[in-house]
């Protein structure tokens, strides 16, 4: 497998990572499906649980949109606290697991498999949206999906979303010793690319700064109300790819971004 830091557009990135999403699915749910619980709102690999951190504020009554969904997991736990939630997944596999955990738990999650960029719900047609790592690390075009998510927010709604803290850009991807030490440009935007023994992309993940962020939410007229950075917790001992227990004693891994649509 090629691997690479290249410029990737925004349909390469798409199509690469709706196949890698649907390829993957089956592995990522069977390693992961048990620390996210089929009825869980895990935001990170850290752990942090909006059971107690309610980051989101008050959801019961709300009407929730969750962006990258997955499998459905933070969707089903709003539903058991009383919102209406849809979730939203580029991946078609992802959303199959999402259906066989609904037949299992006999809940009803609805899902729409659509690109966050261009979001195929009305205008202001909720309360309330969240992603917990889903599509915004994984998307070339961060703006269109703030500016999407502003769209179909009501006025003073509420959107909050995890990203892998940008400062691990500068970090190899590695949970041990390696990892600690920096080894590239931070100020490097060019994404992690995969590419295929054909050599397409195959894989994207897309790079931005803190300062980006805060561009980018405020560029789509949000204005950014928290930044969360979860700490590593302690008795935690899972390792999930480059989080493990001895980076997050010393590096953030995840950011929170809380956002708020106007009046």
């Amino acid at each position: 497998m090629d691997v690479g830091r290249r410029p990737v557009s925004r349909s390469q990135t798409s199509r690469a990572n709706r196949g890698w999403w649907d390829g993957a699915a089956d592995d990522y749910q069977a390693e992961h499906g048990g620390f996210l619980r089929d009825d869980g709102f895990v935001w990170c690999p850290e752990g942090l649980d909006e059971a107690g951190a309610r980051l989101l504020g008050e959801v019961t009554g709300r009407r929730i949109l969750e962006i990258g969904c997955g499998a459905g997991q933070c969707g089903r736990w709003l539903l058991g606290q009383g919102a209406t939630v849809v979730g939203a997944d580029l991946s078609h596999r992802q959303l199959q697991h999402s259906r066989r955990i609904d037949m299992a738990a006999g809940v009803r999650l609805p899902v729409v498999q659509a690109d966050a960029e261009t979001l195929p719900f009305a205008d202001r047609s909720f309360d309330l949206a969240c992603s917990a790592y889903g599509a915004l690390p994984f998307v070339a075009d961060a703006a269109a999906v703030l500016a999407e998510v502003r769209r179909v927010l009501r006025p003073g709604g509420r959107f909050v979303f995890s990203v892998s803290h940008p400062v691990r850009w500068a970090f190899p991807d590695d949970p041990g010793p390696r990892g600690l030490t920096a080894d590239r440009p931070y100020f490097d935007r060019s994404p992690y690319v995969e590419y295929s023994d054909e050599g397409e992309p195959s894989y994207v993940e897309h790079h931005r700064t803190l300062g980006d962020w805060v561009g980018l939410i405020t560029g789509a007229g949000l204005t950014l109300t928290g930044l969360t950075e979860p700490e590593w917790p302690p008795g935690h001992d899972r390792a999930w790819g480059g989080w493990s227990p001895l980076r997050g004693r010393l590096l953030p891994g995840t950011a929170i971004f809380h956002c708020t649509a106007p009046f």
